[in-house]
């Protein structure tokens, strides 16, 4: 009974406290008039509070911080947890006032270059395929781009919230069963995990708050760094299929704009996940069908661990397919021209 207590009483205690902040911060957030305002590449028709990262990461900072005092936690996350400070203090900045791309790229380089000198684990990121000093510079750049990903997937109500939550408990679930079997993985993980569905409460369609970057930006370094833990104990298949959709649309809907000569940096809407709101602008419907695949993921994440290739295979069918889906709710009709057809 004490070790479920131990498990429980930390996710518990950052649920409950993300819960309660995220509401306290939406209402200081309306006040301050520091709000999300609709533009053309807008997923969203009304002003929304921006910034709710300011009650979910300093809380799961602290009880990441009270895990690592207490020797549950793996080495170097003192580390971490300051380099995610500052991350999340430079990316409020950024929500209240803007700073340029070229400021942000370098403060994201240093803190994955920081984070990979004392990143815990007996192997290679990539398993020795490459020599170590060129495996740390790998893993540094592989990094930087998850951090920016999970800022450029935060588009639509929910989708960065239900990632953490799938990813966190997918992190915790190859700890119990892995070459990477330790709790001191696990309790972060599910911290983690928990704080995301605190907030997810108050961003499920229709969102009341937005995290804005002090919130993904924060949550894209911490996750990746779980699952750069994962691939350095071993456990490289499941870190790579957990994040897979994510990685997916990121990485292609990247590559087609640069190939297409658009400003990719810039904001836009070309992603699988907006362009699957398609006429509608259905949010739920579309985060539900990112849940279903994130869940399949998360079981195929564990089938991993006893047959790595094959569940690899399947995991990118599962993505190729959830991608065609949202690309086929692009082709909808709008309300006004399925109204006008009526």
């Amino acid at each position: 009974m004490e070790e479920v207590w131990k498990w429980a009483v930390v996710p518990l205690a950052v649920c409950g406290g993300t819960l309660w902040l995220t509401g306290i911060a939406r209402d200081w957030l309306n006040r301050r008039a520091i709000l999300d305002q609709p533009v053309e590449r807008s997923s969203h028709q009304h002003p929304v509070p921006r910034g709710g990262g300011l009650a979910l990461v300093p809380l799961l900072l602290f009880a990441w911080l009270m895990l690592a005092a207490a020797g549950a936690a793996p080495a170097g996350c003192g580390t971490i947890i300051a380099v995610a400070a500052a991350l999340a203090a430079l990316s409020w900045r950024d929500d209240i006032g803007g700073l340029g791309i070229g400021w942000r790229l370098i403060a994201h380089i240093a803190a994955a270059a920081v984070g990979v000198s004392v990143l815990d684990g007996p192997a290679l990121v990539f398993q020795g395929w490459l020599p170590p000093l060129v495996d740390h510079a790998a893993a540094a750049l592989l990094w930087v781009w998850f951090t920016n990903l999970y800022n450029f997937m935060d588009g639509i109500d929910g989708i960065t919230a239900s990632e953490t939550i799938t990813i966190g408990l997918g992190v915790a679930a190859i700890t119990a069963f892995g070459a990477s079997a330790d709790s001191r993985i696990a309790l972060p993980a599910l911290a983690l995990a928990a704080g995301a569905a605190g907030f997810l409460r108050w961003n499920w369609p229709k969102a009341s708050i937005f995290l804005g970057d002090v919130g993904s930006v924060p949550l894209g370094f911490l996750t990746g760094w779980l699952l750069l833990l994962l691939a350095s104990r071993g456990d490289w298949a499941p870190a790579l299929i957990l994040p897979l959709y994510y990685l997916a649309d990121a990485t292609i809907t990247l590559l087609r704009r640069i190939a297409h000569g658009e400003r990719f940096w810039q904001a836009h809407r070309s992603h699988f996940y907006q362009r699957g709101l398609g006429g509608d602008s259905d949010h739920r419907t579309v985060l539900l069908l990112i849940i279903g695949g994130n869940l399949s993921l998360l079981l195929l994440a564990l089938l991993s661990l006893y047959a790595p290739v094959t569940a690899i295979a399947i995991a990118a069918l599962c993505v190729a397919s959830l991608l065609a889906q949202l690309a086929r709710r692009a082709r909808l009709p709008s309300r006004e021209t399925a109204v006008r057809t009526l």
